[in-house]
């Protein structure tokens, strides 16, 4: 039996201390993106300023429905948008979401939604490939030519979204677009994974460079 303990002590010893240095690592990134960017994150519209020219929102995809209606968390998200442009703090609005499977558009609900509450057509664009929020910051910046953004989202999301928006060049503020009260279980689940969502944000912008979903070049006008 000693034998056994002294073979597989070491090991058990390097790996626990592995787990709690990355441990560690997700709490001090979490306090320092959490710290840095919530100064910018703004739950009244009359908070940010309307600016000349004004800012484009991005607005992250979310859950749809089977009959391609949003769900709650993306019709917030988008009605948030769409009073941000009534009230002339942006003036486009890039619906940026996922499209990789037939039948599930995340964008094209997010425009038809908009359109239902009295935004022009022409003021909204649609990114298919925002398949994650790193992806739809990069390709904001890359190929929609953003550089000063409003991002609207879900409070539990935003911290993480600034991070990587202004990690990526564009001077953004946030806008909360929680508008009623989700389900508890949901809120639990959001804010656990977004811890780790910070920690896969920073290996993102330092370690990996993912590979995007690209293309020609479209600026938003």
């Amino acid at each position: 039996m000693r034998k056994f303990i002294k073979k597989f002590a070491k090991p058990i010893i390097a790996l626990s201390v592995l787990v709690f240095a990355f441990f560690l690592f997700i709490l001090i990134l979490n306090i320092r993106v959490n710290s840095r960017y919530s100064p910018r994150t703004h739950d009244t519209i009359t908070t940010i300023p309307a600016e000349t020219p004004p800012r484009v929102a991005i607005v992250f995809g979310a859950g749809v429905w089977k009959n391609n209606t949003p769900s709650p968390a993306l019709y917030d998200r988008v009605v948030t948008a769409v009073e941000l442009y009534r009230s002339k703090r942006v003036n486009k609005i890039l619906v940026s979401g996922d499209n990789r499977f037939e039948n599930y558009n995340e964008p094209a609900v997010m425009k038809q939604t908009a359109i239902n509450l009295g935004v022009p057509e022409n003021d909204i664009v649609e990114d298919f490939a925002g398949r994650r929020t790193y992806d739809t910051c990069y390709r904001a910046k890359e190929i929609f030519g953003v550089s000063r953004a409003v991002l609207v989202t879900q409070e539990f999301h935003l911290n993480r979204a600034l991070y990587l928006c202004n990690s990526l060049g564009i001077e953004s503020e946030g806008m909360v677009a929680d508008r009623r009260q989700y389900a508890r279980v949901k809120r639990h689940w959001w804010k656990a994974r977004e811890s780790f969502a910070i920690a896969g944000a920073w290996f993102d912008l330092n370690v990996m460079s993912p590979s995007l979903v690209l293309g020609e070049k479209e600026p938003i006008q």
